[in-house]
């Protein structure tokens, strides 16, 4: 059967447009007849994903924009408003044009008959998988509010956990954008100043001082150079995490660096207990579960042994042993899914859990950076300092010969 973009008028000869499935062009006049719709024009209608020009190509709809959608269709939802006038009414919310012509999109195929997680499925680029299992696991279910109402917390807590480690980094990353600043500024424009100053006094520089200047003679010679290799190797580490390979090797060495590997293990280990307590509680298979949360790991080295950990559950291993052989999780992490599976409340064992990993998230952030501020601050201090004593040891040595 063929989609058909139709016009048509009814009895009052007023226009109308619509999407619907039919054999071809004289059976979709047939069943519009019946409807007292006479149709006017027609032409096959794929419904195909809109461009994502505007979306730097990416294709995705923003987290912030994906989350609003999941909330205000479960506020919907759960006032017995129907799936379809839901997203008549969301398709014309205050979301970005793309995100409401793809909403357009999935509201024409819903009107046309198809289930609205087969709708997701043909804008797979747009819509995370775990999302799109969820909303079939609800549609089975017969549980779509509720799938949608726990989507929308799922997805607003993991942008605060997001929102928190950025936050954390923030002065860190201030303190290091400072001192390259400070730097490139005494060495540009103080470190000049200060030599032509000592030439005009037939002053020779040795020691710390001539390396300073040399260094600053360098930098304003071969800035141009220097500024272009930064730009080069920034864009080929870019290019080189987004391979395969490279994302594999960065994942890696974040899991292995002391400073960041608990962090880590922490919101891989929060984000896992999250999505598979919605999972598990909304009635999903414990197998096909485990294939879904591979998606919301984050990590691909440890996707990888996550992988290998399903695999053996499929082979008939219990979760507390899959994960422990692979060690994936924290030890509280395992104890909690042995008593999960002990009492039969995984779900709620593990959505229980999710607050208590979330705390250990933000208390391993505020470990790292009270280690990371005084380090940053002592480099800063070195550095500045170094430069000053370099600068002004000179004019501080003509000072002390002209007062003998």
């Amino acid at each position: 059967m063929q989609k058909y973009k139709y016009t048509a008028v009814n009895l009052q000869k007023q226009k109308i447009r619509g999407v619907f499935i039919a054999n071809d062009e004289e059976d979709l006049a047939l069943q519009l007849a019946k409807q007292s719709l006479f149709l006017v024009e027609a032409k096959p209608y794929s419904g195909g994903t809109p461009s994502a020009f505007f979306t730097l190509g990416t294709g995705k709809v923003p987290m912030t924009e994906l989350t609003s959608f999941c909330r205000q269709f479960a506020i919907m939802l759960n006032t017995h408003i129907p799936i379809l006038d839901s997203l008549d009414l969301l398709k014309t919310q205050s979301f970005s044009a793309y995100f409401r012509n793809i909403l357009k999109v999935i509201f024409e195929d819903v009107q046309s008959g198809m289930l609205l997680s087969e709708a997701l499925n043909k804008h797979a680029k747009v819509f995370p998988d775990f999302f799109r299992s969820m909303v079939k696991v609800g549609e089975l279910s017969g549980k779509l509010d509720v799938v949608f109402t726990a989507l929308a917390e799922y997805y607003e807590k993991d942008a605060e956990l997001r929102r928190k480690v950025r936050s954390a980094l923030a002065y860190p990353s201030m303190l290091a954008g400072m001192t390259v600043g400070i730097v490139i500024l005494m060495l540009a424009f103080v470190v000049p100043t200060f030599r032509e100053t000592l030439q005009q006094m037939n002053v020779t520089p040795t020691g710390l001082t001539a390396v300073v200047y040399l260094i600053s003679d360098f930098l304003l010679e071969w800035w141009k150079i220097l500024l272009a290799n930064i730009v080069v190797f920034a864009l080929v580490i870019f290019v080189i995490s987004r391979t395969e390979f490279g994302g594999y090797a960065i994942d890696v060495l974040k899991l292995k660096l002391p400073l960041i590997r608990t962090i880590q293990i922490n919101m891989i280990t929060a984000r896992f207990a999250r999505a598979f307590a919605l999972l598990i509680s909304s009635g999903m298979d414990l197998n096909e579960a485990m294939y879904a949360t591979e998606i919301v790991i984050g990590n691909k080295y440890q996707t990888a042994r996550f992988k290998q950990a399903a695999e053996a559950v499929r082979g008939g291993m219990s979760l507390t042993n899959a994960f422990e052989s692979y060690k994936l999780f924290p030890s509280m992490m395992i104890q909690m899914i042995t008593i999960g599976e002990k009492t039969n409340s995984l779900d709620d064992v593990l959505t229980r859990s999710c607050k208590f990993f979330d705390a250990q998230v933000e208390t391993s952030m505020n470990s790292l950076t009270n280690k990371i501020q005084p380090i940053m601050l002592i480099i800063m201090g070195a550095i500045v300092g170094t430069l000053f004593i370099a600068i002004y040891s000179p004019m501080i040595s003509i000072m002390n010969n002209l007062n003998i």
